[in-house]
């Protein structure tokens, strides 16, 4: 399962089961799960982890050096983990950690990753997120799961997108972005509940509407932040969705929130 012109260094674990394309090349400390595909040119350096049934397209680089002009490969090793069943398309990198995010990139399960997106050193990215193409993250972003990014979307460094949000295309992020919460522009503002992706997911009405109070709470009433806190923490007793919004708005920011 590993075309003659690969190449591989001895030290590389492969599954049995994994297709290694022509002309890709596969670096020492790299680990490749059962079924996962490797198209042609592709380049994979370690320390990175790939688990099974992933699919990398042909010409991206996973695992290599982070772009951080601070890094140096003689500190603790760095390295990238990404789980199960992603799709990576064409021409997308993805980075290696770095010591002070941590040394690790995390990527979940279930991905759609589109063409020529990047995902830099120690960002944690969830699962079942759709990335379209030439979607960037900068260093240490953390995404939830089930959030999409519209095609050139870039989300400033330290920033966080909670789960089920959504950025229009070519949004400029640089400020966190709440659970379920559609943002737009640059640099991107609230504008709606992503009523779409919470019904596709099979959510009930009820807890739909409270999505809906929680976020007029927030952006349209003219409250301050505390006092939407409130009118969150109230919701949160009967809706689980609620009850997400506001862990996340209780955790530790660097950015602030999109307001």
């Amino acid at each position: 399962m590993i075309h003659p012109t690969a190449l591989v260094h001895p030290d590389a674990d492969i599954s049995s089961t994994a297709t290694i394309g022509p002309w890709v090349s596969v670096g020492a400390d790299v680990a490749i799960g059962a079924s996962t595909v490797i198209e042609s040119h592709s380049v994979i350096k370690g320390p990175t982890t790939i688990g099974a049934d992933n699919h990398i397209f042909p010409f991206c680089s996973i695992g290599d050096a982070p772009q951080d002009k601070k890094f140096s490969e003689s500190e603790m090793p760095s390295r990238l983990e990404i789980g199960n069943g992603n799709t990576i398309r064409e021409y997308c990198s993805i980075n290696r950690g770095t010591p002070d995010g941590g040394g690790v990139t995390l990527l979940g399960d279930g991905n759609w990753i589109m063409a020529y997106s990047h995902i830099a050193h120690d960002c944690i990215v969830g699962s079942h997120n759709v990335f379209a193409n030439n979607s960037t993250l900068a260093g240490h972003v953390h995404i939830a799961d089930f959030v999409t990014l519209g095609g050139f979307s870039g989300v400033h460094q330290f920033c966080r997108l909670g789960e089920g949000s959504f950025t229009a295309i070519a949004s400029v992020i640089v400020r966190d972005v709440p659970p379920f919460v559609i943002v737009k522009g640059n640099v991107a503002r609230p504008r709606a509940v992503n009523t779409i992706g919470l019904t596709r997911r099979g959510f009930n009405q009820a807890d739909i509407r409270s999505v809906k109070r929680c976020f007029r709470g927030l952006y349209r009433e003219g409250q301050s932040l505390n006092a939407a806190m409130c009118v969150i923490e109230k919701e949160a007793l009967d809706s689980c969705l609620a009850q997400k919004m506001l862990r996340f708005l209780e955790a530790v920011s660097q950015r602030g929130l999109a307001r």
